[in-house]
C-alpha cells in the first residue's frame, strides 16, 4: 500500500472519485490508489520525508508517455514532413498552456488535492502536472496502447486543432531572447551541423543557455533550425508560449 494511503488518506466518497476518473479517461480503474497518488500533490502530504509518495514521479513517467504518443501521432499525420517540422509541432502540441488548458476542460480541478485544499487561480501550472500525472497512472494500469487512446480520443481530439496549430506562427526565438534579457541571462544560436543533399540541405541548430546547451532542432534554413531549437529550448526550459 502506498504511505499516504495507510495514513489514512481515501477521497472522501471513493465511489464518486471513480467515476470520475472513468468519465474523463472512458476506463474503469483496476488500481484505483494510483489514481489518487495521480491527484495528490507534494504539498498536500507537507512531510519531512522527501521519499513520500505524491504525484511527481507518475508526472515524470506521464510526460514521458505523452512525449511518446504525441510523436507517434505527428508521424503518421504528416508522412512526409521532416524531423525539423515534428520536433516543433510536438513542442506546440504539449507544451504547458495547453496541457493547462485542457487539464481545466476535462475538470481535474476538483480532483487535485494539495497542501491549500482545493488548486486555486495562481496555481494553474498544479493541473498540467496533474495531467500528465494521470497519464502516467492510466499506463501502470492499462498499458500503453489503451493509454494511447485515452490521449488521441479523450485529450488531442476534442481539443487541439492540429491544422490550425501548424497555422500559428510562434517566434520561438524572440520569445527566448526576451525571457533571456528580463533574467539576465545570455543566449547563444549555434549552427552545428549541416548536411547537403540533392536539392536542399538540413541545418542543426542548438541553444546555450550561460554556456548550458538547453535545446537543439533541425530545418531547412538556418532560421528554421534556430526556430525549432528555440521551441525545444522554450519546452525544457518551462518559459510561457502564446
Amino acid at each position: 500500500m502506498l504511505p499516504f494511503l495507510r495514513k489514512g488518506f481515501l477521497p472522501k466518497d471513493q465511489k464518486l472519485f471513480v467515476n470520475k476518473i472513468n468519465k474523463v479517461t472512458g476506463l474503469a480503474p483496476k488500481n484505483i490508489p494510483v489514481y489518487i497518488l495521480a491527484f495528490t500533490h507534494s504539498s498536500f502530504l507537507n512531510l519531512e520525508d522527501s521519499n513520500s509518495d505524491s504525484n511527481e514521479r507518475l508526472e515524470f513517467l506521464g510526460d514521458a508517455i505523452l512525449d511518446s504518443v504525441v510523436a507517434e501521432l505527428l508521424f503518421k499525420k504528416f508522412p512526409f514532413k521532416n524531423e525539423g517540422f515534428l520536433t516543433e509541432m510536438r513542442s506546440r502540441l504539449v507544451k504547458r498552456d495547453t496541457l493547462n488548458m485542457i487539464a481545466e476542460k476535462i475538470g481535474l480541478r476538483e480532483l487535485v488535492s494539495t497542501g491549500k485544499g482545493n488548486v486555486n487561480n495562481g496555481s494553474k501550472s498544479i493541473l498540467g502536472n496533474a495531467l500528465e500525472a494521470l497519464i502516467g497512472a492510466v499506463f501502470l494500469d492499462y498499458g500503453y496502447d489503451k493509454t494511447k487512446k485515452f490521449i488521441d480520443n479523450r485529450l488531442v481530439k476534442p481539443f487541439i486543432d492540429i491544422e490550425e496549430l501548424i497555422s500559428t506562427t510562434d517566434n520561438y526565438k524572440s520569445l527566448i531572447l526576451e525571457w533571456a534579457d528580463k533574467n539576465n541571462r545570455k543566449v547563444y544560436f549555434d549552427i552545428v551541423k549541416i548536411v547537403k543533399h540533392k536539392s536542399y540541405s538540413d541545418f542543426t541548430a542548438q541553444v546555450r543557455v550561460n554556456e548550458k546547451i538547453k535545446g537543439k532542432g533541425v530545418g531547412r534554413s538556418k532560421k528554421k533550425a534556430e526556430q525549432v531549437a528555440a521551441a525545444d529550448a522554450c519546452q525544457k526550459l518551462k518559459i510561457k508560449v502564446g
